[in-house]
């Protein structure tokens, strides 16, 4: 058994999970158990440094240099915070997984240098983390992917397929965190015959709306209770879907280059005269509506989708859950915590086991899913 920690800071930015996870065995033969969780906000200034770099509205190297430390400080610190709150020493602790924060994604090679080239930068410098707590620290998990021709994302499709496979129903896993990306399990599947990808907008258009809107009071809409109380905009619904991220077939990944701030606010111009309740209700059926599309074009199980287990911000909006189970009314949509994980926790839990995986010299890409040429070990290991 590995005491393992994993960290996650999602597209939203808000702050750093953290997930202490005792895991058995590796590869197919893996099992876990989360002993303890938290998620540390980040300071406000560091926040708006983050979104100022994934926004390109002026940062320099030098903040960019000096930010990748600043992360890696505070990622060492949530470990820190995590394990002094929950009575857990740090020789317990074998090892770090830590994912970064992510502040460019550029999946689709483009012209740069002569070259095509994709890219994908994630800051939190491991060596800090390994530095501050004493414990070997694994981060930088996508680079090798997208070196290998990957897309680099989504990574967590091989930890579903280690946690959620089943012999007999055909699941679909959905995170919803900034961007919703879902993983297609079909019954008694290999690994090689998932499919992964993210679909769209998750979390982060409605995130933004309603902070432009209620002039940051609001970060989000608690339990889509704003959204409930309004009415979808066709028109503007109508031309949201018509972004060209949705006509692309997977692998692909998406970001803020996507649907960040300056497409959210292009988004608001078309609802300009809306009811803040209207201009979330649509955003959210967006969501569900690219959610049950990409389910419909590209998972493709050996007969009708059995479950759809929903984890990430998007599992505690009700509202959210009760339009996908409209949508797909022959399927069970349910919380990840139904079948034991934190919804909350879950990607912070998949870079533990990414982790462990790594430690051990083993791949834990899914080419089928990221396109990337073969499989190849992810991240690189600080030593303690």
């Amino acid at each position: 058994m590995k005491r393992i920690i994993g960290l996650m800071s999602g597209t939203s930015a808000d702050g750093v999970d953290a997930a202490v996870v005792d895991v058995w065995g590796k590869g197919l033969s893996t099992r876990f158990r989360m002993i303890a969780f938290e998620s540390v906000p980040y300071p406000k200034r560091t926040r708006q440094l983050i979104l100022s770099l994934l926004n390109a509205r002026g940062i320099s190297v030098a903040e960019i240099s000096q930010l990748n430390f600043l992360i890696g400080h505070l990622f060492a610190e949530a470990v820190l915070r995590c394990c002094r709150r929950h009575h857990i020493t740090l020789k317990s602790v074998d090892l770090i997984g830590s994912h970064g924060q992510t502040v460019y994604h550029q999946s689709v090679p483009s012209f740069f240098g002569g070259r095509a080239l994709a890219s994908t930068l994630q800051l939190g410098e491991g060596a800090v983390i390994a530095e501050r707590t004493g414990i070997a620290t694994i981060s930088d998990f996508r680079v090798r992917d997208v070196a290998a021709g990957g897309t680099g994302a989504p990574l967590v499709p091989y930890v579903d397929y280690l946690l959620l496979r089943s012999p007999s129903k055909n699941r679909v896993a959905l995170n919803v965190g900034g961007i919703a990306n879902l993983t297609s399990i079909p019954r008694n599947c290999r690994l090689a015959e998932l499919r992964a990808f993210d679909t769209g907008p998750g979390n982060m258009m409605m995130d933004a709306a309603v902070a432009i809107r209620s002039r940051g009071k609001l970060k989000f809409d608690r339990h889509g209770a704003l959204a409930s109380r309004g009415r979808v905009i066709p028109s503007a619904l109508e031309w949201l879907l018509t972004h060209p991220f949705y006509r692309r077939r997977p692998p692909k990944a998406a970001g803020r280059e996507q649907f960040g701030i300056e497409y959210t606010e292009a988004a608001l111009r078309q609802m300009r005269f809306a009811r803040v309740e209207d201009v979330l209700a649509t955003l959210l059926d967006l969501t569900a509506r690219t959610v049950l599309a990409a389910i419909k074009k590209y998972a493709v199980p050996s007969g009708p989708i059995d479950e759809l287990i929903v984890s990430g911000g998007g599992a505690r909006n009700r509202f959210l859950m009760q339009r996908l189970q409209f949508l797909l009314p022959e399927t069970r949509v349910m919380n990840s915590s139904e079948l034991g994980i934190d919804p909350d926790a879950k990607e912070a839990i998949a870079f533990a086991i990414l982790a462990n995986e790594t430690w051990h010299q083993d791949p834990a890409n899914v080419p089928s899913v990221t396109g990337a040429r073969h499989p190849v070990i992810l991240g690189k290991i600080t030593p303690a």
